[in-house]
């Protein structure tokens, strides 16, 4: 017989896989036809400007999606009633794009007023994201409405940190409904973007599974010590941490994983067949990205009389 919590997981699954049924790729195609048109070129114009936002963007519609679903949680400011998620250890300074998506928002709501969730708008955002970076495209299927709520404490209990071995990994992946192979596909989105010091200072100076030299090179900038230059940034991928493609795969064949979570995935560990494929072909890592979107994308949405649309993402309507 399946445990309590078995069930309750089951249970959980179930409703969320009900509210994702109810979203759909063409859910604003009669309410608001220029909704898509309006977030791309917005997105374009801003990873254009500075090409690191793309990455900020798919990071934030993670983040958001990791923590009580894909609803715009992450995008509450606190208030009085609650302390909001943008405070959580993962995200306090450092999510960030907010004033990007106060923008896009702004744009939308000048086109169809009301219409157009906060939620919806970080999930296309992402997908423009990685295409504007040259990275591959996928339906997003759209619906959501926001949250009126947010939670630090949630934010800090599911969302992955950078020292998760694999098997921590694996766990809060399953926990989203999310398999082996979406995780792998999924933390190849780090093919963009930067990170701070302070998220791979342990790494470079304690672990046995990174290249010695590239440990080194980034030492220089990274010192020992804590709380000395924390916030100094180092690419995700050094290859190529502009352009969405597979070299982060192949950058953990070389031990040159940036992250302790990252290299992880390559450590002699289950994930280390899915790694390998996805660093000897480009395709199978974007066809698989693109599914896991998807499928992350449908992490307990917010849907029909749930939550609200909110007029402006930081805060509920009053």
């Amino acid at each position: 017989m399946a445990s309590a919590s078995c069930l309750s997981l089951l249970v959980l699954l179930a409703l969320a896989s009900s509210a994702a049924a109810q979203l759909s790729s063409t859910f604003y195609d009669t309410s608001c036809p220029n909704a898509l048109s309006t977030i791309k070129s917005a997105v374009t114009s801003a990873v254009n400007n500075e090409p690191r936002m793309g990455a900020s963007l798919l990071r934030m519609h993670f983040h958001d999606c990791f923590v009580d679903g894909c609803d715009a949680s992450v995008l509450l400011n606190d208030t009085s009633t609650f302390t909001g998620e943008q405070g959580a250890i993962p995200n306090r300074n450092s999510l960030r794009g907010f004033t990007v998506i106060d923008n896009i928002k702004a744009q939308v709501e000048a086109v169809c007023n009301r219409t157009v969730s906060c939620a919806d708008i970080l999930a296309v955002a992402a997908r423009d994201s990685v295409v504007a970076l040259g990275g591959p495209s996928w339906t997003v299927l759209l619906g959501r409405r926001d949250s009126t709520t947010a939670s630090k404490a949630n934010a800090e209990s599911d969302l992955p940190g950078p020292s998760f071995d694999l098997a921590n990994l694996t766990q809060a992946f399953a926990n989203k409904g999310l398999n082996l192979t979406d995780m792998v596909a999924l933390s190849g989105g780090h093919t963009i973007g930067q990170a701070q010091c302070r998220f791979f200072r342990d790494h470079i100076y304690n672990d046995t599974n990174i290249n010695s030299t590239f440990a080194s090179s980034l030492q220089a900038n990274c010192p020992r010590a804590s709380g000395s230059g924390d916030s100094s940034l180092a690419p995700l991928d050094t290859a190529s941490p502009t352009s969405f493609n597979n070299d982060y795969f192949s950058n953990l064949l070389s031990r040159k994983g940036l992250l302790h979570s990252d290299q992880e995935l390559f450590n002699g560990g289950s994930a280390d067949g899915t790694v390998r494929s996805f660093a000897s072909s480009a395709s199978a890592f974007s066809s698989a990205f693109a599914a896991a979107m998807v499928k992350m994308g449908n992490i307990s949405p917010k849907t029909g009389s749930q939550g609200q649309i909110r007029l402006t993402c930081s805060k509920v309507n009053s």
